[in-house]
């Protein structure tokens, strides 16, 4: 990649002392100022070779032996020393009323001449170079500066317009989300054939707006859009509408649309559209402030404008519940398509078209990844296939195998793998035997995901170990019986810790507050409790696409109902802890022959796990639900 050039004024201010202090050196010439009767001495004296005469002073040249008797000895003992030119001296003086200096001049036989000065010239050159100076250099630096520094771009777009098939990107470069490109096919096909769709008095939607959580492919997708069509696209984010200077935004809104016109057909993308169109009103400090001038000047722009002209406006946002609602409504953004996190035949898809420059081994089973990378989005996927890529290269390997995959699931999902952190012997045994009790109670759970692997190597900032499951397929819908064997195997390692050790650690603060935040689901949002009944009793929304924590509210709950819900959560998990410590009872051989080898290889794959287990099943039925679901 090329290097930018970067422009400083310490680079002016360097050449111009250089070339000062060059001219002192090597081009100035020493110049001798003497009174007007040392230059009457020096001329009577015979001493003086030439002048020139002004108006206000006598310049002229001295024999080399002029100066001794007019200065003092150390004075022309010093400027002989500094004159490098072995020639006569140069003098000036200044001129005064004399009207016998021309007939002593004649007299001398001294070479002299007239000199007319032009005031008025030298007044305005003084004036008018250093502006000419100034200026260039001005606009110099707002060249070089461009629209992000200059102040006569403030308000101009800072869109970045990739013109026809610039993008590089088109429907053959996007996988696994094929409802959403199926309905961004109208737009293209709008823009290729505009006709097709006047004739029959139809209108596309003014604005598509792209919804879904982070790394789905929506910026992606507009791109792909715009290179499918031909068409010039128009890309720049939310937040570079907003500005510190009052009326920037709205300006930069104005030229966008005047500059997309011109262009038509060509689609304009608003990236992080909730940075610019966040619901009016809803601002802590009050007052009209630029951002709410901004949007007020998008939504008059969507408007008025008309979409047979073909400008096309699409923007992708992860908050659409925070946006304002005069930017949802027909004749604006009037078309939402949601960009889903993949299935796994989607991610299957995207592995595919991120893998394809990538030199995979054969054993490399892309199937078998999607299956294991559930909940993955397309950012994440093309971030697995670069991160097994660099493990191979870094281990010497001629492709990417099985092993480098695996290795980069493992960073991406629990962290980076803590090689130097030592545990005292305890604390590894009290890990192998939390693990190890997440691992069997999953192993005997019928709705549980399947155990992949166990591993007791520290990861991440506070993993100490971790217990990986695969799902056998992708869920959309949990019935109440697969939800309370997930309770259950959150509440494996706690239970074990509690069975072998007598006492627990903080080892499972995670796993406690997943399973509480489950059980509390199943109460208040779920309808799955028979002492509240089918109610549902919500609590504060957040993010529909991000999983931040949000301010919490007061619930609007009575004291009664609020009591009773938090009656019913702990009944919920002192269930669980009672089936999982049953289980763990049972199956206690199996339990510290799990721990044993976990201690001795720290990573156990589920097909030794299966293993395992088989030889110290003796007559387990805790796979049959029967009397565990008395219980619950």
């Amino acid at each position: 990649m090329e290097r930018r050039q970067q422009f400083s004024i310490w680079y002016f201010l360097s050449v111009f002392l250089i070339l000062i202090a060059f001219q002192n050196l090597f081009f100035q010439q020493h110049v001798e100022t003497l009174a007007y009767n040392e230059f009457k001495s020096a001329l009577k004296a015979r001493k003086v070779i030439e002048v020139t005469l002004t108006d206000e002073a006598i310049t002229g040249k001295l024999a080399r032996d002029g100066l001794e008797g007019l200065l003092p000895p150390a004075r022309v003992s010093e400027l002989q020393r500094a004159s490098q030119d072995p020639g006569p001296h140069a003098f000036t003086t200044v001129r005064v009323n004399d009207p016998e200096l021309v007939q002593e001049l004649e007299a001398a036989r001294v070479r002299f001449s007239g000199q007319f000065e032009n005031k008025w010239l030298g007044a305005i050159l003084s004036w008018v170079v250093p502006a000419v100076i100034f200026v260039a250099l001005w606009g110099f630096l707002m060249k070089r500066m461009g629209a992000a520094g200059g102040m006569m771009e403030i308000g101009k777009s800072k869109a970045k317009v990739y013109m026809e098939k610039q993008t590089g990107v088109t429907f053959a470069d996007v996988a696994g989300i094929d409802e959403a490109k199926t309905e961004l096919m109208e737009v293209v096909e709008f823009l290729r054939t505009p006709g097709r769709y006047r004739r029959l008095g139809g209108k596309l939607p003014k604005g598509v707006l792209l919804v879904g959580a982070p790394g789905t492919g929506k910026t992606l997708l507009a791109k792909a859009v715009a290179g499918e069509a031909s068409v010039p696209f128009f890309s720049m984010s939310g937040s570079d509408f907003v500005e510190m200077f009052v009326g920037v935004g709205a300006a930069r809104v104005r030229d966008l649309f005047q500059q997309a016109e011109k262009t038509a057909p060509c689609i304009i993308f608003i990236d992080e559209l909730d940075a610019l169109g966040k619901a009016r009103g809803i601002n802590p400090m009050g007052g009209h402030d630029e951002r709410e001038q901004t949007l007020n000047q998008l939504l008059v722009e969507m408007h008025g404008f008309d979409t047979n002209k073909g400008v096309i406006i699409m923007a992708a946002t992860n908050r659409p519940e925070i946006l304002d609602r005069a930017l949802l409504r027909p004749g604006r953004f009037d078309r939402h398509v949601t960009v889903d996190r993949p299935d796994l035949k989607g991610r299957e898809a995207i592995l595919r078209v991120h893998s394809q420059h990538v030199m995979l081994a054969p054993e490399v089973d892309l199937t078998a990844l999607a299956a294991r990378t559930p909940g993955f989005a397309g950012a994440d996927l093309a971030n697995l296939v670069n991160e097994a890529a660099l493990l191979a290269a870094r281990k010497g390997r001629n492709a990417v195998g099985m092993a480098d995959f695996d290795e980069a699931i493992d960073r991406i999902v629990a962290g980076l793998e803590k090689k130097n952190r030592v545990m005292n012997p305890m604390e590894k045994e009290t890990v192998a035997y939390h693990e190890a009790g997440h691992a069997l109670v999953a192993e005997s759970r019928p709705h549980a995901d399947r155990v992949g692997k166990i591993s007791i190597i520290p990861r991440g900032i506070v993993a100490l170990g971790y217990t990986q499951q695969q799902p056998t397929e992708d869920r959309y819908l949990l019935r109440k019986s697969e939800l309370l064997d997930r309770l259950d195997v959150l509440l494996g390692g706690r239970v074990a810790e509690d069975i072998v050790f007598g006492d627990v650690s903080t080892g499972a603060q995670d796993d406690l507050q997943r399973a509480s935040d489950l059980a509390r689901h199943m109460v208040t949002q779920y309808g799955m409790s028979e002492k509240l009944g089918l109610g549902t009793f919500e609590e504060p929304r957040g993010p529909v696409f991000l999983n931040n924590p949000t301010v919490q509210e007061a619930r609007s709950l009575s004291e009664r109902t609020a009591q009773a819900i938090d009656q019913e959560v702990a009944r919920l998990l002192a269930g669980a802890q009672e089936r999982v410590r049953a289980t763990l009872i049972e199956r206690r051989a199996a339990l510290d022959a799990l721990a044993a080898v976990l201690l001795e290889k720290e990573v156990v794959d589920g097909a030794t796990l299966r293993e395992l287990l088989a030889r110290h099943t003796t007559g387990d039925k805790s796979r049959g639900r029967a009397a565990e679901s008395k219980a619950a």
